[in-house]
């Protein structure tokens, strides 16, 4: 035997074998790993989107807690504002109650002192008339000196 023909007659099987596997069983398995590739890239794609997202999502949180702190400190300052305001006012209306309080208690204060007077003036006018009756030895009848003991009482 030939080495030749040797040779000629195993390159016909290889042949054969190479066209068979060009023909049907190198095309799916192609299209198998062109899918595969064209997956990987869109899951790629689909990760650098994902990722751009959460970037963009993350600078919006950031944004929105930035405005959300101002606000609050705005809102904490108006609030200490409103509560300052609030506690003058009471300040300046329990001044005030006391103010009245004080204006009622020394106008009550000189309507006692009105009445102890005039109350001291009875009863100086009283002693005045024992005074007299003792003094005269006799009843002095208070209907008929009643503008004498009038007068009295205008004195004292």
């Amino acid at each position: 035997m030939n080495i030749n023909a040797t040779l000629f007659i195993q390159w016909i099987p290889f042949l054969v074998l190479a066209w068979f596997t060009a023909r049907f069983i190198w095309p799916p398995i192609t299209k198998a790993l062109d899918e595969r590739a064209a997956k990987i890239a869109d899951g790629l794609a689909a990760a650098d989107k994902a990722k751009a997202a959460q970037a963009d999502a993350n600078k919006a949180a950031d944004a929105l807690l930035a405005r959300t702190r101002v606000e609050t400190t705005k809102q904490i300052g108006d609030a200490e504002k409103r509560a300052a305001a609030l506690i003058e006012d009471a300040k300046r209306r329990a001044e005030e109650e006391g103010a009245k309080i004080l204006a009622q208690a020394k106008a009550d204060a000189d309507q006692q002192v009105i009445r102890a007077r005039e109350a001291l003036r009875d009863q100086v006018a009283v002693l005045a008339v024992k005074g007299a009756e003792q003094i005269l030895q006799r009843e002095v009848n208070a209907g008929v000196h009643a503008e004498l003991l009038n007068r009295l009482k205008t004195e004292l």
